[in-house]
């Protein structure tokens, strides 16, 4: 019986670590090969009309500092002049609202069953309801890659996540710029 609850309790403690607070997306030019390029280079970046909390020089330097080491470790160098590819970066902070949801329920049964300890018998009855909109914001933070000689996007990839203090989120800038940096197709 113990051997069985440590297993289940492993078990919910992968699943938990395995969570993660970002959500990553991505698109490409499928018949590119990003083998080509080998220097990048770096746009201004897009203002958004969004409320923005990334807009100072510390979540700049998160963003840039992460992504020029990120595009290193992917065998890029930096040039200002005639880059292959050119790099910018997007970021979006905006409102939504989801419901929140209260419970009502009853039922009755026993706790171990009739035969066994897996199998339970009883019968019962609830319901889930809205009760209230909650506010929330989420940022989003969107790199694309543009061929400098075609000046057409050949890679964007999107890293999007809820933002519970600004603070918070512009010091996990890092870690959501090697999440996005993961789904660059070359290595």
């Amino acid at each position: 019986m113990k051997h069985i609850w440590s297993v289940m309790l492993v078990g919910v403690l992968l699943v938990f670590a395995s969570c993660s607070g970002y959500k990553y997306n991505t698109t490409k030019v499928q018949s590119l090969d990003f083998s080509q390029y080998k220097t990048y280079g770096w746009l201004p970046p897009v203002d958004s009309l969004s409320k923005n909390y990334f807009n100072n020089d510390i979540a700049r330097d998160n963003i840039m500092s992460t992504a020029n080491k990120e595009l290193a470790a992917r065998g890029l160098t930096y040039s200002k002049e005639n880059p292959d590819v050119l790099f910018r970066y997007i970021t979006i902070v905006n409102n939504k609202s989801r419901m929140v949801y209260g419970h009502s329920g009853w039922g009755f049964g026993g706790p171990w069953g009739y035969y066994s300890p897996w199998w339970g018998y009883g019968w019962g009855m609830g319901a889930s309801y809205p009760v209230a909109k909650e506010k929330v914001r989420y940022s989003h933070l969107i790199i694309e890659a543009r061929d400098r000689r075609t000046n057409s996007v050949v890679w964007q990839a999107r890293g999007s996540g809820q933002i519970k203090t600004p603070e918070a989120s512009i010091n996990n800038l890092p870690e959501v710029v090697q999440g996005i940096f993961k789904e660059y197709p070359a290595k």
